[in-house]
């Protein structure tokens, strides 16, 4: 995942930024959700999918690729995407770590 570099922030803090950020838009949400649906999709299949531009899916396949949800595959003049499982293990453990955090502390709120 691409993160950017801020001394006052740990790694996992960092990381876990980085992935809430390529998730903060619907457009990707909705890729995401295309994509578990079937193993592979073509570029081409998702525009046909989604009410964006060829331009604008590419873009928020580049911002989830960067993120590492998502992988692509050149199959001659196409490219070919699927979900990353390895992204998505570590998704689940950075989210759900976070979750269990917050649910803890919710828990013992004194508010």
């Amino acid at each position: 995942m691409a993160i950017h570099k801020h001394q006052e922030f740990d790694a996992e803090a960092q990381e876990l930024a980085a992935l809430a950020k390529a998730l903060a838009h619907p457009a990707r949400v909705a890729i995401v959700r295309l994509l578990a649906r079937r193993q592979a999709w073509v570029c081409g299949d998702l525009v046909l999918a989604l009410p964006l531009s060829q331009s604008t899916v590419s873009q928020h396949l580049k911002e989830l690729k960067a993120a590492g949800l998502v992988q692509g595959e050149v199959d001659g003049p196409r490219v070919c995407y699927c979900l990353s499982p390895t992204g998505w293990a570590r998704a689940r453990q950075l989210l759900g770590g976070l979750l269990a955090e917050l649910l803890a502390t919710a828990a013992s709120c004194g508010c």
